[in-house]
């Protein structure tokens, strides 16, 4: 402790942390140090979504009253699985049977990005106690100029994770790829990107996994399997659900299990 604390401002009040109790003065002089390094996080996280609150909460304040309101009427699974992200997630109608035997929460709203839901994810998850945090998040990167950057989606990201794990600390996040679909297909180069980023949080944060799918929705020339999804050619079909899901519950079970 000696070496943490001993800085010329730190040492003007020694002699008076020294007449107190040892129990009290080391509380005292934890939070001297803490506190500002709490604070400033904060301010991070203040700065990093102050360009997209006002956005979020426009578009999407009656979808996340929503989950207010299920959370009264919802009792949650003991030791569930908490799915969060956008319509792929929402859309995910059998994932209770799919998932098995790994009970569920589904938290998934239509069009969500990176930037709304790290705006949201506090509220989302904070009512919930789970097992893990499974994100998917299929948004931002479609192709046109306004497109979020790597740097964006990976800032973003971090954030969400941060949150989760300051939650629940015990509980791992698992980042699924993004899918390649035909829809999104010309802006794959840059979706290639940001799965890559997500790959590197997995690998740089403890506690958070990265569940790789991409190559699996692919044909043997490099394209979209075309069966794997629905008329849109942007969402899932009952196929590709089946798929996702026996890749997510693989990743899981390795973790878990």
């Amino acid at each position: 402790m000696k070496g943490i604390f001993h800085n010329p401002e730190a040492s003007k009040g020694s002699s008076k942390l020294a007449r107190l109790p040892k129990a009290i003065s080391t509380a005292i002089a934890l939070t001297i140090y803490f506190c500002p390094l709490i604070l400033k996080g904060q301010n991070d996280s203040t700065q990093l979504l102050a360009p997209y609150r006002e956005a979020a909460q426009k578009k999407w304040s009656k979808a996340i009253d929503a989950f207010d309101d299920l959370n009264k009427k919802e009792i949650d699974p003991s030791d569930a699985i908490m799915f969060i992200g956008s319509s792929s997630i929402r859309r995910w109608e059998t994932m209770a049977k799919d998932m098995a035997p790994y009970p569920t929460i589904t938290r998934g709203y239509g069009g969500a990005k990176f930037t709304d839901m790290g705006v949201f994810v506090k509220r989302i998850v904070a009512p919930h106690h789970y097992r893990a945090l499974v994100m998917f998040i299929g948004n931002g990167v479609t192709g046109d100029a306004k497109d979020h950057t790597p740097n964006q989606i990976e800032a973003l990201a971090r954030h969400i994770v941060s949150v989760s794990h300051k939650h629940q600390d015990g509980a791992p996040v698992f980042l699924i790829e993004i899918t390649p679909c035909e829809k999104r297909f010309k802006a794959w180069p840059k979706i290639r990107a940001v799965n890559s980023r997500l790959r590197e949080i997995a690998l740089s944060t403890p506690n958070t996994y990265f569940i790789p799918t991409a190559s699996n929705y692919l044909k043997a020339d490099g394209t979209p399997r075309p069966e794997l999804f629905v008329d849109d050619k942007l969402h899932l079909s009952k196929a590709g659900y089946t798929l996702w899901a026996k890749l997510i519950r693989r990743r899981l079970e390795d973790v878990l299990q």
